[in-house]
């Protein structure tokens, strides 16, 4: 196996960013001669040449660009490290790698991420949405910060992680008012026979649904089951049947998909996790998460974590 030497990547890169060999030894405080032999054994280890003259300058070739672009991503990490393990601010803003499960409401992921861009050191957000093994499969392996999901951790998986509840709320049923109107009235029974459109069964709040409609006898027409909650309120603010919301965001959906409220459920309950690899929370940005969900006031019941 052949392995980069990461020295001589140093020179090269700082050579680059100097486009000159006798700058670039003024500040690594090496002679010019021990700088070019350096670059040159890179040179030989990746079988083409990195710079070309420029009258008094250097200038990259076509692989020195592709070259540049991965030191510059390589040395910006090993910074990011640094000061990550010292416990140091970064030069820039912090990184925040996070995992959004493809059934949490987007609108729902905005409002508990939103603390985090408020940092005063500066957050720069990364989302990635998805199925909640894949998510924890790359939190496993520390490629995200936390998971985002409606669910805690289920028992017998292979990845060992951490629940942090932040806490839940009731549910508010929607639909375009043509649909919600006529339904107001005898709320929630109202909703017996009427098209539901459903998570699908494996999600948490449709187990959760699944027992209230039983307990009061509701049996909704499924007219559809969605594993993205973007998707299923699609539907339905195109009038193809009711939904479930969280209510704390119930004001918001209304006005996004242009929908309206039939009712609400205070037994029915959405809860909302984060997901770490840490028993205890350190990355700045879920501190701040979590100290802004227990401020959310009476719609949202809170744990500490």
């Amino acid at each position: 196996m052949e392995w980069l030497n990461y020295h001589h990547l140093h020179y090269f890169w700082i050579v680059a960013k100097e486009e000159s060999v006798t700058k670039a030894g003024e500040r690594l405080r090496l002679a010019p001669s021990t700088i070019s032999m350096q670059i040159g054994r890179l040179e030989e280890s990746l079988g083409g040449k990195l710079f070309r003259r420029a009258g008094r300058n250097l200038q990259l070739t076509e692989l020195g660009h592709v070259v540049f672009r991965y030191a510059d991503e390589i040395f910006a990490l090993g910074l990011e490290l640094l000061d990550t393990v010292k416990g140091r601010a970064g030069s820039g803003p912090l990184r925040f790698e996070v995992g959004i499960v493809d059934m949490l409401p987007k609108l729902m992921a905005r409002r508990i991420l939103e603390p985090a861009l408020t940092l005063a050191e500066g957050v720069r957000l990364v989302c990635h949405e998805g199925k909640e093994k894949q998510l924890l499969a790359e939190l496993a392996i520390h490629n995200l910060d936390i998971v985002l999901t409606d669910s805690p951790v289920k028992p017998g998986l292979s990845v060992k992680a951490y629940s942090h509840l932040l806490g839940e709320c009731g549910v508010t049923f929607c639909a375009v008012e043509s649909m919600a109107g006529p339904l107001r009235q005898g709320f929630p029974h109202s909703l017996n026979n009427v098209r539901m459109l459903l998570p699908t069964p494996m999600s948490a709040l449709r187990g959760s649904l699944d027992q209230w409609f039983n307990s009061l006898g509701i049996r909704p027409e499924i007219a559809g089951e969605f594993d993205d909650h973007a998707l299923l309120k699609t539907f339905g603010q195109a009038g193809d049947g009711v939904f479930a919301v969280p209510s704390i965001i119930e004001q918001a959906v209304c006005r996004q998909h242009n929908v309206a409220i039939i009712g609400r459920s205070e037994t029915v309950r959405e809860r909302f996790y984060a997901i770490s690899v840490e028993r205890i929370i350190k990355h700045p940005a879920v501190v701040a998460i979590r100290n802004a969900a227990r401020g959310f006031g009476e719609q949202w019941s809170v744990n500490s974590l």
